[in-house]
């Protein structure tokens, strides 16, 4: 099972940036077991939203060339709870992207208010483990989820998904 913690992207400059939404409601169970009575957003599922936002970035920056995973949180500092009803916004750029990995900055906010910065470490890994064989079911970017993310990003972009095949 995989888990998807962003609900859809509001922005979308390949290679450069992009904002994600993330609605967190009172009908994600986590929510209920992570601290009973207080129902939360844990910060590491945050730290998800964010992977999961730029690791799409970075992925789609190079044509999902690459197999993309994290490899480092470089920093996460969080300022405020987030609770069931609030809206998240999750800004992620990119700092720099070479061949074997990349680097970016990202914030997340809720009505304005800063709710954390997080900086995170991407690696390609097809060309940092070279002669390694890894099963594509284990990697979120499989033909069916390129296909809709590319059908997005042309729709938002304009830009048409095949002119850079």
């Amino acid at each position: 099972m995989r888990w998807i913690w962003i609900d859809k992207f509001i922005e979308f400059n390949s290679g450069r940036d992009a904002t994600a939404i993330k609605n967190v409601t009172l009908a994600e169970e986590h929510l209920h077991d992570h601290f009973p009575g207080f129902p939360v957003m844990p910060e590491t599922l945050m730290i998800e939203a964010m992977a999961q936002t730029a690791g799409i970035l970075v992925g789609e920056a190079r044509n999902f060339q690459e197999k993309v995973i994290l490899a480092k949180i470089k920093k996460a500092v969080f300022h405020r709870y987030v609770v069931p009803g609030d809206t998240l916004k999750l800004h992620a750029e990119i700092e720099s992207i070479a061949p074997e990995a990349a680097s970016i900055a990202g914030t997340i906010t809720c009505d304005d208010k800063l709710i954390a910065n997080i900086e995170l470490m991407f690696s390609h890994i097809d060309k940092n483990l070279a002669g390694k064989q890894f099963p594509e079911e284990n990697f979120v970017f499989t033909d069916t989820f390129k296909s809709l993310l590319q059908g997005f990003v042309s729709t938002l972009t304009g830009r048409d998904p095949e002119a850079n095949r």
